[in-house]
């Protein structure tokens, strides 16, 4: 079932968004060589807690850390530990964040420090997957829009689509309906409607789209090795038009006035 929300549980779902682009605007201070995936972790946490909300992520289903952080060839669900960043490093933080009862959810990938120009168009295709997608969304289309742009634009630029893995609803619940894959024909799935609340986050590999979990039973990596990248926007429609919750952008929270 399709919770469909109110302005008013729209505008709550954004103070959790809110939280996440704040964190991840001041993250390119933070993600740099020598730093650990724990001490990112513990950061955020605090991040969080100052501003009045929690991760959403601890203690789901028995995950054991505040962020999902990943490197590399881990395309989700990285747990925080010892490791730490080096130079030319790709690292996809994925924060999940409750305030009042409702849950925004989004993840970005960071470059640690100078990277190569295969990591940076991976990086940038990815991003620009996820606009694509955004593209779509407004009453009338449907999953299968947003799917179909996602892949049609990823394997455009002769990269992979994990598909295994998927977008959600969010806002009452971490994840709710719809199931939303990052693959799929125009016109198919449910109807997008006025109320929705959608997490749209591809997740791209250089190679092929085959993937495994580790022996910790979390962390998702590339099946063949290669690198991954990973982002993720919370979206409302709302007033017949997209809006990004996870965003800072003006221009991304215009019916909120700015």
């Amino acid at each position: 079932m399709v919770r469909l929300k109110s302005r008013e549980q729209i505008e709550a779902i954004q103070k959790g968004g809110r939280i996440i682009a704040e964190i991840f605007e001041n993250a390119r201070d933070w993600v740099k060589p020598a730093i650990s995936t724990l001490e990112l972790d513990r950061w955020i946490a605090d991040c969080i807690r100052k501003k009045g909300g929690r991760s959403a992520f601890k203690g789901y289903r028995g995950y054991p850390a505040e962020t999902c952080i990943s490197t590399n060839e881990e395309v989700v669900h990285g747990i925080p530990s010892s490791r730490r960043l080096e130079e030319g490093d790709i690292v996809g933080i994925d924060i999940g964040v409750k305030i009042q009862g409702y849950y925004a959810d989004g993840a970005f990938t960071f470059p640690v420090g100078k990277i190569s120009s295969k990591k940076k168009r991976l990086l940038e295709v990815t991003r620009a997957a996820l606009y694509e997608g955004i593209g779509q969304i407004k009453p009338g289309n449907r999953i299968g829009d947003i799917s179909s742009a996602i892949q049609r634009h990823v394997e455009k630029h002769g990269y992979s689509v994990v598909k295994t893995l998927f977008g959600h609803g969010t806002g009452e619940f971490l994840h709710e309906e719809p199931i939303i894959p990052n693959f799929g024909k125009e016109r198919q799935g449910e109807k997008l409607r006025e109320g929705m609340v959608l997490a749209i986050e591809p997740m791209v590999n250089q190679g092929g789209s085959e993937v495994r979990v580790l022996p910790n039973k979390w962390t998702v990596v590339t099946k063949d090795g290669s690198l991954s990248a990973h982002f993720e926007h919370t979206i409302a429609i709302l007033d017949g038009k997209a809006t990004i919750l996870t965003s800072l952008l003006p221009e991304e929270r215009e019916y909120l006035g700015g």
